[in-house]
This record gives C-alpha cells, sequence and structure tokens, in this order.
C-alpha cells in the first residue's frame, strides 16, 4: 500500500481518544442546540458596532485550512484601526513582516475562507467573523492599510458572512486581563533557549546569546 493510500485510510485507524464522540446526533444528545438569543446576535454584514470594534481592536487571530485539511491559527497585531473596514461586507487585514511560512497565506490561496477573532485589551467579548478570504497585492487597496507609514506589499481581504460579539467567559475563565490571577512562569525557559533548542542550534553558533540577538534584532528593526 503507497503511501496515498495509507492516508486515505487513516480515518479508519483506532481513535487515539475514548469517548470520542463521532457524529453530530451524538453531539446534540449531550449539547443542546443554541437558543434564539444566541443565533439572533448573528450579523450577515458590518453594521456600527462591529466597525466601532474593529477600530478598537489591536489583535486577531486568523484561522484557515489548507485543501489537504491541514489548519493554522495565526496572530496579527497592530495599532487600534490596523483592520481597514472597506465597506459593511468587506474589510482588509496588512500583512506585516513575519517569519515568510506563509501557512495563512497559502491556505486561503488554496481554500479562501477565514475564521477571525478581534480582541480589545482590557475587554473579555470578543468579535467573532466568518467569511471568505483572498490574497491581494493591489497597491491602490492596499495604500489603505499603511502601518506605522508603511504600506504592506500583500494583504487579506474578507467577505464578511457572520459577523458576532462573543460572550467573555474564555477571558474571564483564563484571567486574561487580571494579572492576579496570571500564572508563576518561573518554570518556564527563556524564549531564547527554547527556541534554540526548537530549531537545534541553527540561529547564529547555535548558542542562546545568538537567539537572543535575533530576537532582538528582529523586534527592534523588523517589527514593520
Amino acid at each position: 500500500m503507497n503511501t496515498e493510500e495509507q492516508t486515505d485510510r487513516s480515518w479508519q485507524a483506532p481513535l487515539p481518544f475514548a469517548g470520542a464522540v463521532t457524529s453530530v446526533e451524538r453531539l446534540r444528545a449531550l449539547l443542546p442546540p443554541p437558543n434564539a438569543t444566541t443565533l439572533a446576535k448573528i450579523q450577515r454584514g458590518l453594521d456600527h458596532h462591529c466597525r466601532t470594534f474593529i477600530s478598537l481592536s489591536t489583535f486577531a487571530t486568523l484561522a484557515t485550512c489548507s485543501a489537504t485539511g491541514g489548519c493554522d491559527s495565526s496572530p496579527r497585531g497592530g495599532p487600534p484601526g490596523f483592520i481597514v473596514v472597506l465597506d459593511r461586507h468587506c474589510l482588509l487585514i496588512p500583512e506585516s513582516p513575519g517569519n515568510r511560512m506563509a501557512d495563512t497565506l497559502s491556505n486561503i490561496i488554496e481554500r479562501p475562507r477565514i475564521g477571525m477573532m478581534l480582541v480589545i485589551p482590557g475587554i473579555g467579548e470578543t468579535l467573532r467573523i466568518n467569511g471568505d478570504a483572498w490574497v491581494t497585492e493591489d497597491a491602490g487597496l492596499l495604500s489603505r492599510a499603511h502601518v506605522m507609514g508603511k504600506a504592506p506589499v500583500l494583504g487579506i481581504g474578507v467577505r464578511v458572512h457572520e459577523a458576532y460579539i462573543h460572550c467573555a467567559k474564555a477571558f474571564m475563565r483564563g484571567g486574561l486581563w487580571d494579572k492576579a490571577a496570571w500564572p508563576d512562569r518561573s518554570p518556564l525557559a527563556p524564549v531564547a533557549r527554547i527556541i534554540r533548542d526548537h530549531g537545534r542550534g541553527a540561529i547564529g553558533d547555535g548558542s542562546v546569546v545568538a537567539v537572543e540577538a535575533a530576537i532582538e534584532e528582529s523586534y527592534t528593526e523588523r517589527l514593520w
């Protein structure tokens, strides 16, 4: 059996978790459908509340999926308003310098769909957006998405299908904005050491000092 056939049959392998729920019918037997209020709040475009939320958001996560089903969730950040509302149904996300793996962009090209969660610092509620997405290099369009005085070379255009405010329960449970609830980070190794170990010494001379220098250069010289 070749690798492709093995991949095609992988779903037949024993599930790695006991009690796996494998049908929507069983899921709904355990978890009742959402109530009418939850469904009623879903917007089919960007009303003035959504547009205001986007104008204040400084952080977002972008969830995408490749043609073969590989999933990715990637962060984006910028000053308030870095995500540009083009009209009631469309917005533009500038692509800032990153690690150039381009997982999000490649996924969108292969399967032009996106799920987003937008965050305003200090607020537990988030704005959820689902829709179609495209990668754009149109200079005229991207000129509307200047960040720190620079126009991006690429951007992500999104046509909104759904937008809704998500409750703050997850942020409250995780104590995200409550400094007193933050965990003791002493067991965590310094990030430079983690990157050195994960990268198997591929940066500079392979030392933690070299990684620290690379991180500092990236954060100070290539943030935008």
